[in-house]
């Protein structure tokens, strides 16, 4: 406990660093995959944007990307990563590799959910000469906000998981705080108060993405 005090600063400077890499991943990864995830349902057969050719394409390049392991990816990725953010190490890249994933990850949350939504609602929209665009945005995907909630939240306890390696290209956060002065320093008090404090964050994620959800079901 003596050493856990010692360390409480570099504690909650790696609690700020995770908070900010699951943040700035879950807004850039999670616009991005709403993009591809629209795209993919769009672009399905008997869709308002059918086109066989773009779906096939989209749905070979997510089905590619989605399954490699995170800590392969972050090792394949660091080339681009240097070109794209200037390094291949640190925060910068790894948010750049979370980001990446997350996108082909939330792309099928977002498709998953926008399939489930009624045709009819959709067929509706354009009877009344709604075009494609404004159907997408003012019918399409509030049908489908709660269902996207819940998916939005499941993805980010899952780049929360994700952040947990950073340290793999010298990126911090709690996972590398637990790693380097918990587990590697055989100390269990430091190890397991990353982990309460990472559980009472997905916790509380998950409880506001749980209320929001509801409130979104009722309207």
């Amino acid at each position: 406990m003596d050493r856990l005090t010692e360390l409480q600063p570099l504690f909650w400077q790696s609690t700020l660093e995770t908070l900010y890499i699951v943040g700035i991943t879950l807004l850039i990864g999670g616009l991005g995959g709403l993009i591809l995830g629209v795209s993919l349902y769009v672009t399905r057969r008997g869709n308002i944007l059918a086109n066989r050719y773009v779906f096939f394409i989209l749905n070979v390049v997510v089905n590619f990307f989605r399954p490699i392991p995170f800590v392969i990816f972050i090792a394949a990725a660091q080339p681009l990563a240097r070109i794209v953010v200037g390094i291949g190490i640190g925060n910068r890249a790894i948010i750049f590799a979370l980001s990446v994933a997350a996108a082909f990850g939330i792309s099928r949350i977002v498709e998953q959910n926008l399939v489930s939504v009624d045709p009819g609602v959709i067929e509706a929209a354009r009877s009344v000469g709604a075009g494609r665009l404004r159907t997408v945005l003012t019918v399409l995907l509030p049908e489908a906000l709660g269902p996207l909630i819940l998916g939005y939240t499941f993805a980010f306890v899952a780049i929360v998981d994700m952040s947990a390696v950073a340290g793999v290209v010298g990126g911090g956060g709690l996972g590398d705080f637990a790693l380097v002065y918990g587990y590697r320093q055989f100390d269990p008090v430091v190890t397991w108060a990353a982990v309460l404090v990472i559980v009472i964050l997905v916790q509380v994620v998950q409880f506001a993405g749980n209320s929001w959800a509801r409130k979104a079901l009722r309207r």
